[in-house]
């Protein structure tokens, strides 16, 4: 590097943003070490050992002296419970199950931290996740080369050319976090790093402990930040009060009327425990009704769907298409290489060498003459969902109908739904309701 380069890492006293702080360095950034603290002081006790509490910033602190890095907290305590608590609790309330991870990445830490990064003269945030974000540059008639060092700019744009990010899951499948991340866009993406894309859990570890790092052998993490013991439905009662819970009616698929319950926040599709006995099969949630404050019941049958819609997709450029008659994003043969999209003046619409079939950014809606237009990709409905074929069809309204070749089980609203082509995302949307299976 002809200039060292200043990255911001979100430090959360784990080993794997440790880790990240030491190939950092020896990469030879300048890293600067930060830990958000997301907890009001009410809740202390609760955060103690979570990965935004107090020892995890303990751990942080004593991690950044023994790489020599500086180190900050940042108070963001106000915008995680507005974006993030706020967003989870009223999506239960609306009969939908939140992804507050997908939420926080997107929101705080590549979203407002990136403030606290340029303040601090920062070219890049980095953090410990597993996922690869190659950094690609590409000049008018070059297919562009992988990994290409950016321009140190705000949002990594090189002048002139074309500069892109490509989102790809991580070399280790079984900790791979892209399905977190698909939501972030293309000016997050540019100024983000993932160190730990390219490598193993326990490599991660045993250069922790050649470190002499105290949190090698840390527990990881597997609860939601924020709710103690995972139990979701003590922390919506603590938090909204059980006079804010909806109650409402139990129906089966077919109109009958099985019970009563507490409330809808207290339910997910899928789910089995809880509900009334008296059937001869077992009984699951297959639908939240949020109008009618309604829980709808069925058998095992009644999980399974064959498509469904997302809405607020966010596309990543590499979704291009050279052909009107292609059948995937990518040319056949052609694997994973990626196509890049106009980095200057993005309002302009300014056509890319490689044209995307959508208007100017990823994010966007699709273009009139592109509307139902499909092709094939691997699905995940879910984190620890393995994935399944499916064809995509583009619609109106930054949305798009996913058909399954095969069925699959408890499609859950409020889920994201994330959309790749090999290990590459090309993109991803929220789970829309399905047209309940109860006659009015």
């Amino acid at each position: 590097m002809p200039m060292k380069q200043r990255v911001l890492l979100g430090m959360s006293g784990g080993v794997d943003s440790s880790v990240a702080g030491y190939l950092l360095r020896e990469q030879g950034y300048e890293v600067v070490g930060v830990t958000m603290k997301v907890w009001p002081q009410d809740c202390i006790s609760r955060a103690e050992d979570k990965c935004c509490g107090p020892q995890a910033v303990a751990d942080a602190r004593g991690v950044a002296h023994a790489l020599g890095i500086p180190h900050y907290v940042v108070d963001e305590a106000d915008q995680f419970e507005r974006l993030v608590i706020d967003y989870f609790a009223s999506e239960y309330q609306a009969g939908r199950t939140p992804n507050p991870c997908v939420m926080c990445n997107e929101k705080l830490k590549f979203g407002n931290l990136w403030s606290k990064a340029r303040a601090l003269g920062c070219d890049y945030i980095a953090t410990g996740h597993y996922a690869i974000i190659d950094h690609v540059v590409a000049a008018c008639g070059d297919r562009g080369r992988v990994d290409s060092r950016t321009a140190s700019g705000a949002t990594g744009v090189i002048d002139p050319g074309y500069s892109y990010a490509v989102l790809r899951k991580s070399v280790d499948r079984r900790k791979d976090q892209s399905y977190f991340l698909f939501s972030l866009h293309q000016t997050q993406l540019r100024r983000a790093l993932t160190p730990l894309g390219r490598m193993m859990k326990p490599q991660i570890r045993e250069i922790a402990r050649s470190l002499g790092l105290k949190v090698a052998d840390k527990i990881d993490s597997q609860e939601i930040c924020f709710v103690p013991g995972n139990d979701y439905k003590a922390f919506l009662r603590s938090r909204l009060g059980e006079n804010e819970f909806h109650r409402g009616e139990i129906y089966d698929v077919d109109g009958n009327f099985v019970g009563e319950h507490d409330g809808i926040e207290l339910f997910t599709i899928g789910q089995r425990k809880g509900l009334p006995g008296g059937s001869l099969r077992p009984r699951y949630v297959v639908d939240l009704d949020p109008e009618t404050n309604r829980v709808i019941v069925g058998d095992a049958d009644d999980l399974v769907a064959d498509e469904f819609e997302i809405d607020r997709v966010n596309w990543h450029p590499v979704v291009a298409m050279t052909k009107a008659d292609s059948a995937s994003p990518l040319d056949e043969g052609e694997g994973t290489e990626v196509r890049g999209i106009p980095s200057q003046n993005r309002e302009s619409r300014e056509p890319s060498p490689y044209p995307l079939p959508w208007e100017g950014r990823g994010e966007e809606t699709p273009r009139g003459q592109d509307r139902g237009f499909s092709f094939e990709a691997t699905v995940k409905i879910r984190y620890n969902h393995p994935g399944t074929p499916a064809t995509i069809v583009l619609s109106e309204d930054n949305r798009a109908r996913i058909c399954l070749h095969e069925p699959q089980r408890a499609v859950t609203p409020g889920q994201a739904a994330v959309i790749y082509k090999d290990d590459v995302v090309l993109g991803g949307g929220w789970i829309c309701r399905r047209e309940a299976p109860v006659l009015a």
